[in-house]
């Protein structure tokens, strides 16, 4: 590995780091960008219970912001559940809004370096190009410095694209997850504004006969 470095030449360096840096994105978002940590499954039918059998207390109101960013948009409701739909809708979004700025934490910096990767591994080849016109001279052309040039602008153009294409088929993963997450937040934060001001009864559709008399109910 050590040989490969030196044959790249001091261009490769900033790839290094560039590579060190994505990895390191990478593991950190697929440890936070679970679902079962942003989107915790029966939060809502839990914070639902608690309202319809105590009310809005404060205890209820920090364990549900402490719990995970669904929860914190939940809490941001129940702060506001006195007042009107329109005001409670608004604190929603406000949370959501913050929650979903910290989903997407990193995620510029790791299309960044998709984007800027190859360029780096151009520049390399640039380098190694100048490298392998300095090798012709008067007295004849130097192989030593010849082989390097080639080998500073084919290793810098290589390891530049190692970079970029993972960095970017990660970066569009994330992407995508974090939208669906949002829109599953929003979904469960929708459910609580109907449920708090009396426009849902279930929060699972019913089924059967009964079921269907108790949706007529609600209704």
């Amino acid at each position: 590995m050590f040989a490969i470095i030196q044959a790249a030449g001091w261009p490769i360096w900033p790839l290094l780091i560039a590579s060190i840096v994505a990895v390191a994105l990478i593991i950190e978002r697929l440890v936070i960008l679970r679902k079962q940590r942003i989107n915790p499954r029966g939060l809502l039918d839990k914070a639902v219970g608690a309202y319809r059998k105590q009310g809005v207390t404060e205890e209820l109101v920090t364990k549900l912001e402490g719990d995970s960013p669904l929860g914190r948009v939940l809490a941001a409701g129940l702060r506001n559940v006195k007042s009107s739909r329109y005001v409670m809708k608004e604190a929603i979004e406000e949370q959501g809004r913050a929650v979903t700025h910290e989903l997407e934490r990193f995620l510029t910096t790791l299309g960044t370096i998709a984007s800027i990767s190859p360029l780096m591994g151009l520049f390399g080849t640039v380098v190694g190009m100048i490298e392998i016109f300095g090798s012709n001279s008067p007295s004849g052309t130097n192989p030593q410095q010849l082989a390097h040039g080639i080998s500073v602008a084919l290793y810098n153009t290589g390891f530049g694209l190692v970079i970029a294409v993972p960095s970017m088929i990660f970066f569009r993963h994330f992407r995508g997850k974090v939208e669906s997450l949002v829109f599953e937040m929003e979904q469960q934060a929708s459910k609580l504004v109907d449920v708090v001001h009396g426009e849902r009864f279930d929060l699972v559709p019913p089924t059967g006969q009964d079921g269907e008399g108790k949706g007529r109910q609600a209704q």
